[in-house]
């Protein structure tokens, strides 16, 4: 069975925000277009950026796909990792505050910046969790 490369932004359980790769079967559809099992959804933003823009370190509130339409964002976690999502790439947004946990900002979360001199779009779309 082909299946769809994804990246996964998530809460460890020592409560550090890490990367992983994961696989999305696509058992459906036609040999010229292969397609998932239906997820749910709960609706979606869209968002622009403009260049320079930064976060200092957060956590995801909601889990949530993350599609970068236009421009380039650069990820970076505490442990100094980071990726830079172009036009056209995508992951999973799930590094949520671990339950019953308050945000430590020298611990939890990721940070974001704009790469670049062309504003950032981008697409959020909320899980049906």
């Amino acid at each position: 069975m082909t299946t769809f490369k994804n990246i996964v932004l998530y809460t460890d359980t020592d409560g550090l925000a890490k990367f992983r790769e994961e696989e999305i079967a696509l058992p459906g559809g036609s040999p010229k277009a292969l397609l998932s099992e239906l997820v749910p959804s709960n609706g979606f933003q869209v968002r622009q950026s403009p260049p320079g823009v930064s976060s200092d370190f957060h956590c995801t509130t909601t889990a949530q796909w993350l599609v970068v339409l236009s421009g380039e964002m650069e990820i970076g976690l505490r442990d100094g990792t980071a990726r830079i999502f172009k036009a056209g790439d995508h992951f999973f947004s799930n590094d949520l505050l671990p339950e019953g946990a308050e945000f430590d900002s020298t611990l939890h979360g990721h940070r974001s910046r704009v790469v670049g001199d062309t504003p950032l779009e981008t697409l959020f779309v909320r899980t049906g969790n």
